[in-house]
């Protein structure tokens, strides 16, 4: 689980998911990285069991899993309280709410 946190992408991520269940369209609009680059890093996420996946139709939507063991609440802790001083990561949140309010669902993943 520390290497899936030691990668900066992973992070946004992870930080991102923390709002809920995101569409793989919106996380790659936030962090304008092409879409296979975002699904490697998600992929690894998974293989983690930090997060998990669930498709529909041509789009695959992630959310953090839920804590298997005390290590993992308390990672998962850190997102909320430890990362919430770092700008970049508050911008993709805002980023990501105002693209998710924003969204018209038909033209992407309704």
């Amino acid at each position: 689980m520390f290497r899936a946190f030691s990668d900066r992408t992973r992070l946004r991520l992870l930080n991102m998911l923390r709002s809920g269940e995101t569409c793989v369209c919106d996380l790659v609009g936030v962090l304008d990285v092409p879409q296979p680059k975002v699904s490697r890093h998600l992929a690894y996420l998974r293989r983690t069991g930090l997060v998990v996946a669930r498709k529909e139709g041509l789009w695959m939507h992630y959310r953090l899993a839920l804590a298997a063991t005390e290590f993992h609440k308390s990672l998962l802790n850190c997102l909320s309280c430890c990362f919430g001083a770092v700008p970049e990561l508050a911008e993709d949140a805002a980023a990501l709410a105002k693209r998710k309010a924003a969204k018209c669902l038909a033209a992407c993943c309704g």
